[in-house]
């Protein structure tokens, strides 16, 4: 049997609980891509939604993440 690592996305519960910035591999998990497809979007400039370029990291905002997914967030 294969020990290969699956790839899953992520619940509107734990999208609604991420923090206000979140790191690429967080936004990837979120969008169902893998790592190599979102790092190489980021580069191109193609990713589903604006990111902040800090040093070599990229960051995202929650609420466009979650603009893009369909899931509004609860009123304060």
């Amino acid at each position: 049997m294969s020990a290969r690592k699956t790839r899953t996305g992520m619940s509107k519960a734990e999208a609604l609980h991420l923090p206000v910035s979140i790191d690429l591999d967080t936004s990837n998990r979120a969008f169902g891509l893998g790592r190599t497809t979102g790092y190489a979007l980021a580069k191109r400039g193609e990713y589903p939604v604006p990111l902040l370029r800090l040093g070599n990291a990229y960051r995202a905002r929650r609420a466009d993440v979650l603009a893009v997914l369909g899931i509004e967030e609860p009123a304060a």
